[in-house]
């Protein structure tokens, strides 16, 4: 059976609806929803710092082993997902949210942190592979010449989580103004949501089942192996592209720490940092749906998009972060400010409730227009997968190193520095890479996309799942 109201066009059917089941936009939809049950809830809890306790030291520790083990199957997620296929690789990792709030939930009892530590670690496996898989289905289903798009939209739905999760601590502790730890309906509530997700992802396609509306499919390889993978994987570490995306990916959650246990946590109350976190992902919305029209639509030239893309994010980013130090120099670890209530505070909550919005705004710009820039040199699955695992590998390296520098005390100014020279090293070696690597929409790509039509079977057939 052929899709309904398909048309034939060079032996194949070309789909018309961008509704249908297997479309590249559902995929990306429904992959957005999962996160948005699962890290989106994971964001809002670790955005009120401290994992919603008043003492951050289970939760640094605990996001330690998270992001050691993520940086391990991170790079490994990629393979992983081409051997295993979407839907049992998300089923497993998905699975792991749950158990890490309910550590927290477990915590808030007995305040030993074996548990959350355990569980982060756990989680850490899970994220990596839920990551790479991410990223394939995100950088590989949709067009070439609209990435920036369905970057966007996967954010957009992704952050969601964090508005909603956001509002779950703000609403059930409203009024708790003077408490210092969440409430347990807080923990359970996040693993609701998370349960959800988990179920969810059995929705998700292999690759070899998504069409684009141009009639290709996503890959026409329909299984790999370990050995194959083994070998894939250990080229990146050689592969000169992947090494000049490095500074990038190690910054790109190396300064979640600052932001949430040093802006978040020290200068907001709890109520208040889980409104906060309501607008924090709300901007993350905002920032990849404007990043993501700029890689797209500036320009005619994909190159000339890229540089666009990366040039916006550098002056936004560099006015945030200075807007963060001038913050910064108000306060520091030995000379804590008033905590500020949304409330009660008045004028003096407006000031570092912007820059909290603003570092969310350039959180999503940063993330996605690196994600742009990684899907512009491929546009198979299986290279995605590796590329996006190498990506998120490297980044959970970083926030691992971040979580123990927060953990033994180093000054808040000087995480500041760090993470403002971080993304700032990135820029130029992301426009090199795009000068290098990223080719224009030509005559070439069209052919490429005919010969991937004449080789594809036709869709009529139902085509075997991984």
């Amino acid at each position: 059976m052929g899709f309904e109201g398909a048309e034939e066009s060079g032996g194949t059917e070309v789909p018309q609806s961008r509704f249908r089941y297997n479309s590249p936009f559902v995929q990306v939809s429904l992959i957005g929803l999962v996160c948005f049950c699962c890290p989106g809830m994971f964001n809002a809890l670790s955005g009120m710092g401290g994992g919603g306790q008043v003492d951050p030291t289970a939760s640094n520790n605990a996001s330690t082993a998270l992001y050691t083990t993520f940086a391990v199957f991170g790079i490994l997620g990629g393979g992983i997902y081409n051997i295993l296929g979407p839907r049992l690789t998300l089923l497993s990792a998905c699975s792991t949210y749950v158990l890490y709030a309910g550590s927290f939930l477990y915590y808030n009892h007995h305040k030993h942190q074996a548990f959350a530590i355990v569980a982060g670690a756990i989680l850490g496996v899970g994220a990596g592979l839920l990551w790479a898989c991410q990223g394939a289905i995100m950088t590989s289903y949709p067009p070439a010449n609209r990435k920036g798009t369905y970057i966007s939209i996967f954010w957009s739905i992704f952050n969601m989580g964090g508005v909603i999760g956001g509002l779950i601590p703000f609403v059930l502790n409203y009024n708790r103004s003077e408490a210092a730890s969440v409430n347990d309906a807080t923990y359970i509530g996040f693993m609701v949501f998370m349960t959800a997700g988990t179920l969810l992802s059995l929705a998700i396609l292999p690759p070899s089942k998504v069409v684009r509306d141009d009639g290709t499919k996503c890959t026409n390889i329909q299984y790999s192996s370990v050995s194959t993978e083994v070998v894939e994987i250990a080229k990146l570490f050689g592969n000169w592209k992947m090494l000049l995306i490095i500074p990038a990916a190690w910054s790109s959650n190396f300064f979640y720490t600052y932001q949430f246990n040093n802006v978040n946590q020290v200068m907001f109350n709890l109520r208040t940092r889980g409104l906060n976190n309501v607008f924090y992902w709300g901007a993350q919305m905002l920032g990849s749906i404007g990043i993501g029209y700029v890689m797209d639509f500036s320009f005619k030239s994909r190159r000339t998009r890229g540089f666009a893309g990366i040039t916006v994010v550098s002056i936004v980013g560099t006015a945030i972060w200075v807007g963060g130090l001038v913050n910064q120099l108000t306060y520091s670890r030995g000379d804590s400010p008033v905590k500020l209530d949304f409330k009660d505070s008045g004028s003096d909550y407006a000031g570092p409730f912007v820059l909290y919005f603003s570092f969310g705004l350039l959180d999503s710009m940063f993330q996605s227009m690196v994600y742009w820039v990684i899907g512009a040199l491929a546009n198979d699955s299986e290279t995605l997968s590796r590329y996006v695992g190498f990506y998120k590998g490297i980044q959970s390296a970083g926030a691992a190193v971040a979580w123990q520098v927060d953990t033994h005390k180093v000054s808040f100014l000087t995480q500041l520095v760090t993470n403002w020279s971080l993304t700032t090293v990135s820029y130029p070696l992301l426009v090199v890479l795009v000068l290098l690597a990223v080719k224009d929409e030509s005559k070439a790509d069209l052919e490429e996309i005919t010969k991937e039509k004449e080789a594809a079977p036709s869709f009529a057939e139902p085509a075997s799942e991984k």
